[in-house]
């Protein structure tokens, strides 16, 4: 076996022996799965318990990922640096394809806004959402140079999701004395205006990371490119 495999495997072991220990050592308790059950529905107004979990009960984590992505792609991006003037785009991946793409586009936005805005009714939310959104700027990328994505618009929209993530929280937080605690009443569970700020949260989610990972993955475009 070479050092490299050796390492690797040396690595797995070792891990596994960690996971091992530490589940041994944490007793299992359901107890705060159960009571999320029980009050989420009335705490926070969500027909989807698990958008209950990402943006109110460890909302601050759902941040945490939040800032991991956006240093993530920060630190592609540089790497990956602007293209240069003089590099030449690939020529069109040709006729179908490109009308494919333009044709593709309006549902991919509308479908990636659609999970987003129902995330805290059903399975979904900001980080598909926004996923699907990257996508849709993403297709066209790929089939023709002339796409509808901007590095500006995207680094702006990404900004200001971010910061209305932030500010949504800190103002629950003096409101409610919890951070990203629920604004604007729980509603009726299963309707579309429910889950009070919840769904403003997600919105502000799924615009971040849609804005991240398109212009993360223009960049790779542009890098094959210029290469």
């Amino acid at each position: 076996m070479k050092l490299r495999e050796i390492s690797g495997l040396i690595f797995i072991i070792g891990l596994g022996l960690l996971l091992g220990a530490v589940l041994k050592i944490l007793a299992y308790d359901n107890t705060v799965g159960m009571s999320i059950l029980a009050r989420a529905p009335l705490e926070v107004g969500t027909a989807n318990l698990v958008t209950s979990v990402l943006l109110a009960y460890r909302g601050l984590d759902t941040l945490g990922e939040l800032t991991i992505l956006f240093v993530a792609a920060t630190a592609a991006g540089m790497v990956l640096g602007q293209r240069r003037p003089d590099a030449a785009f690939e020529p069109d991946a040709g006729f179908i394809l490109r009308i494919a793409a333009d044709l593709l586009f309006p549902f991919l936005i509308i479908l990636g806004v659609y999970i987003i805005l129902h995330g805290h009714l059903t399975p979904g939310g900001g980080f598909q959402g926004g996923a699907i959104l990257a996508a849709a700027f993403f297709v066209p990328i790929l089939a023709s140079p002339a796409s509808p994505f901007n590095h500006r618009v995207s680094s702006t929209i990404e900004g200001l999701a971010g910061a209305a993530f932030i500010i949504i929280g800190l103002v629950a937080l003096f409101d409610k004395g919890d951070f990203l605690a629920p604004l604007f009443g729980t509603g009726e569970v299963g309707q579309l205006f429910s889950a009070g700020s919840l769904p403003l949260l997600y919105l502000a989610v799924g615009l971040k990371v849609g804005a991240e990972l398109a212009g993360l993955l223009a960049r790779l475009q542009e890098s094959e490119v210029s290469d």
